[in-house]
């Protein structure tokens, strides 16, 4: 009952005239840049962050919260439209979406989507207002040795299992790592990484890295490929922009099935909306081929529903462990966790004490931001569609300057520009040999606290490594690690013994 009632003075913070007015304005560009292909809400979090400084700390998360359930929004309806998702975590949801589209069904499949990620979204916040407190009471238990069991825990869950690739999922995390490190060190005042070049010496600013890897990396992708990517005609959605009966009756399973199978990611950091969209869409592929007349891959509209049920029922809880423990599950919560430590603040259990107003009016945004987004999802479809009528070379032109802008504002400095230009021009590298960015966000935003609570924990055992495996919270995080890492190792396995039987089963009828 306390949760409650913190959350009704949260809606009394949230209710004011300029705090609705930033929800709408971030659910807008959230909705925006979603429906633009290959930009995402990650970039437009990224985007922003630069910008907010003259803001409230309470108006600047409350707009970015719009931007993150935003983003997501408008990811599905390219994913649909065009076959063309925002950022990976729409993938499972072109896969029948599309097929919806182009069977004449683009504005039932665009309600589905809107729908579902409204539930999925909505039930995610209702079980973060009580599970945030709960996670906030626990994590006082934490001690350096602890932080630096979740912090490794999110290195190697986000570069190894969720990448396709170990090897280069470990190099962006390393990456990350290494760049963390630039500049003097805190404790001992010595120079690291710096090469004498005194612009470094306060390191590497967060900002500068996240613009330039998400931003400027894909304008510089997106710029390398424009004559080769034919221009695919985008489906102009027609017709009732709502499900009749019959079909919210067939998605509502899947919805619910979708958001349980959502919710536990959020607090996983296994790289956010991806893995549980894909869980989502196999379970209900093979749920539907038990069905007397099977549908997928014809349109099913349960094809659709439970990966967008999944992809933003994770969205909730993952700020709650943002909010809670600290903890950035996904490049987009990396990012607002870089936005809490410029205001000066760190999310734990002491933001719930000293910045109550702060955290309960961001909880109630989600809600407001959450209904906002149905209104205008369900309705201007088409609206968000004809952003892409923006010819590419203004489009990307105007991100690139709004990059630069940003930095510069910042930091007033030229040689920041310098540095945008040179991280950008990794970003691109890394896009173009498929090396996850999320690691690197995650492994620059984490590495100073993974450092000091090494440094911290074994100061306090008198340099006694055992320190790390003695307590029992240590001892659970390294056990779930072993249990997800042996999972993945196992499917892989499987999924290549089976690529094997298949690829010899030709060749042994062709011998016979």
């Amino acid at each position: 009952m306390e949760a409650l009632s913190m959350l009704a003075e949260g809606f009394g913070h949230a209710f004011t005239p300029m705090n609705l007015l930033f929800v709408l304005i971030g659910c807008l560009l959230g909705t925006a840049v979603g429906v633009m292909p290959g930009l995402g809400s990650s970039m437009a979090v990224a985007l922003l962050l630069p910008m907010t400084f003259a803001l409230e700390p309470s108006a600047a998360f409350i707009m970015f919260a719009g931007v993150y359930f935003g983003g997501l929004f408008g990811d599905s309806t390219m994913a649909i439209l065009l076959n063309t998702p925002g950022q990976s975590s729409a993938i499972a949801s072109t896969f029948e979406g599309h097929k919806m589209a182009r069977s004449g069904r683009a504005p039932q499949a665009l309600a589905t989507a809107a729908i579902g990620a409204f539930i999925g979204g909505m039930i995610s916040c209702m079980v973060v207002v009580f599970l945030a407190p709960a996670l906030a009471a626990f994590s006082t238990s934490f001690g350096p040795a602890e932080y630096f069991a979740l912090a490794l825990f999110a290195f190697i869950a986000t570069s190894s299992v969720v990448s396709d690739s170990a090897l280069k999922g470990l190099t962006a995390l390393l990456l990350g790592l290494g760049i963390s490190t630039i500049g003097i060190d805190s404790v001992t005042g010595t120079e690291r990484f710096s090469f004498g070049v005194p612009q470094l010496f306060d390191g590497v600013s967060l900002v500068t890295v996240t613009v330039a890897i998400l931003a400027l990396g894909e304008v510089f992708h997106i710029a390398s490929r424009v004559r080769r990517d034919p221009t695919s005609r985008l489906l102009r959605p027609k017709g009732r922009p709502f499900l009749s009966r019959k079909e919210f009756r067939e998605a509502l399973p899947a919805w619910m099935r979708g958001t349980a199978i959502g919710l536990p990611f959020g607090v996983i950091p296994v790289g956010g909306a991806d893995v549980p969209t894909f869980m989502a869409y196999g379970a209900e592929k093979a749920l539907d081929k038990r069905r007397k007349d099977p549908q997928f891959g014809r349109g099913a509209i349960r094809g659709l529903a439970a990966p967008e049920a999944a992809g933003n029922a994770t969205t909730g809880t993952a700020m709650g462990a943002l909010l809670a423990l600290g903890l950035p599950v996904s490049s987009t919560a990396a990012i607002m966790l870089a936005a809490f430590r410029q205001y000066g603040l760190q999310p734990g259990p002491l933001l719930f004490e000293r910045a109550p107003d702060l955290v309960w009016g961001l909880l109630a945004s989600f809600f407001l931001a959450m209904i906002m987004l149905l209104i205008l999802n369900l309705p201007f479809a088409q609206v968000w569609a004809k952003l892409l009528l923006i010819p590419r070379p203004y489009l990307y032109g105007g991100i690139a300057m709004m990059c630069g802008l940003g930095v510069f504002a910042t930091s007033s400095s030229a040689f920041e520009l310098f540095l945008l230009l040179g991280v950008g021009l990794l970003g691109f590298a890394m896009r173009r040999f498929d090396v996850p960015l999320a690691p690197l966000l995650i492994g620059m935003v984490l590495g100073p606290l993974s450092e000091t609570s090494l440094r911290d924990a074994l100061l306090s055992s008198g340099g006694d490594y055992s320190v790390f495996v003695a307590g029992p919270i240590s001892l659970a995080i390294y056990g779930l690690l072993i249990g997800a890492i042996a999972l993945v190792v196992f499917g892989r396995i499987r999924n290549r013994r089976r690529g094997t039987v298949v690829e010899q089963g030709p060749k042994a009828d062709v011998d016979a």
